[in-house]
């Protein structure tokens, strides 16, 4: 076993800036709607930090003291762990029903997203699979349709949910970690078009993705109903300018914009801090997407490498559709700016990666 060495205090470090960025945010965003439904301003950013971010933390702890291996060994047990817990969401009383989508989990005054575990548990699953097969990858029987059979079952379970945001990021994953594997490239296209025709079809059979496909092609069409939440978030964004209004002093989080705590914060980051928070947050998570694949470039074995291509995927690629879809350059698709947004699951499953690719960043190849 190789010597461990310090954590990459480079990548911990930009993880840390997101959470605070990420809790003063929804400390702003949340007021009012906190001040309205729960009779108290800082109920999300209190919510936040001691259901989310501190037993994050604590997971993160345990989570880069553990030698990334035993994930390696623990992978078809969590991959398989996760599927029971999405089919769980479908029955009734243990799974629970909100804005017409099956996603959560409810034990009493908790609930738990099985999704979020999803895409961590997904990357376990793969890295291992996939660093077994060598040469095989490439072949179309026994890399290609075997992948596909298992990006296939996960889909069709998020798209009973339905949860095409996360969809989209699960294959994205996917694919990042096939690629990094050894995939064929003609495999890798055929892949795409196959994706991309699936996902017109559902867009077509499904009456409200057509209808957020063509608010976003006319952003303009009815703005008091499908189009209300995408022109509200280009109006608050719009409204911040270069240098933004100031924290706390955000119009749109006054019951105008729907979710300014969930998938629309990156619009009062923009109204509140304006183009210059925008880019800074940007640029952060670009300082962690680079820190990142460090970890992945200098990893000591194929897992670890897969897995840590994984988790950046997941993080960068979610990051990307999020503050696009906000920002109108996408369809809107429901899904959270990772470590701001408001939402305890899925700060404890990205923080159990984030101690995963800790752990691995000790036995980095790099003297």
């Amino acid at each position: 076993m190789q010597a461990e060495k310090k954590i990459n205090k480079n990548l911990l470090s930009a993880v840390i800036l997101l959470i605070i960025f990420g809790l003063t945010m929804i400390a702003s965003a949340g007021i009012a709607y906190s001040r309205a439904h729960f009779g108290d301003s800082y109920y999300f950013f209190k919510h936040q930090l001691f259901f989310g971010v501190i037993p994050g933390f604590v997971v993160m702890y345990i989570a880069q003291k553990i030698h990334y291996t035993v994930w390696k060994k623990m992978a078809f047990l969590i991959f398989i762990l996760s599927i029971f817990c999405l089919v769980l969401v479908f029955i009734p009383r243990i799974g629970s029903r909100i804005y017409g989508a099956s996603r959560w989990l409810q034990f009493g005054p908790f609930s738990f997203q099985p999704s979020e575990m999803l895409k961590l548990s997904i990357i376990f699953y793969l890295a291992a699979w996939l660093e077994g097969r060598a040469e095989k990858v490439k072949d179309f029987y026994e890399g290609l349709l075997p992948f596909l059979t298992v990006v296939a079952g996960v889909s069709f379970l998020l798209e009973k949910q339905p949860d095409m945001g996360t969809l989209g990021v699960i294959i994205f994953i996917a694919m990042s970690i096939f690629f990094v594997s050894g995939a064929n490239l003609r495999h890798m296209f055929l892949i795409g078009v196959v994706g991309f025709s699936a996902l017109g079809l559902l867009i077509k059979f499904e009456s409200y993705r057509m209808d957020r496909f063509l608010v976003f092609l006319h952003p303009e069409l009815d703005p008091r109903g499908i189009g209300y939440q995408i022109n509200q978030a280009l109006l608050a964004i719009g409204s911040g300018g270069i240098f933004g209004v100031g924290l706390g002093h955000s119009m749109q989080k006054f019951n105008y914009l729907p979710e300014p705590v969930g998938d629309s914060i990156f619009a009062i980051i923009g109204e509140e801090l304006g183009m210059i928070g925008c880019v800074a947050l940007i640029l952060l998570f670009l300082f962690f997407a680079i820190n990142g694949l460090k970890v992945a470039k200098n990893a000591p074995d194929k897992f670890s490498e897969l897995v840590s291509v994984g988790i950046v995927s997941w993080i960068i690629f979610q990051a990307f559709i999020n503050i696009s879809a906000i920002s109108g350059l996408i369809p809107l698709t429901g899904i959270p700016l990772p470590f701001i947004s408001y939402g305890g699951t899925s700060i404890i499953f990205l923080l159990a990666g984030i101690g995963v690719m800790l752990n691995i960043s000790k036995y980095s190849k790099m003297e």
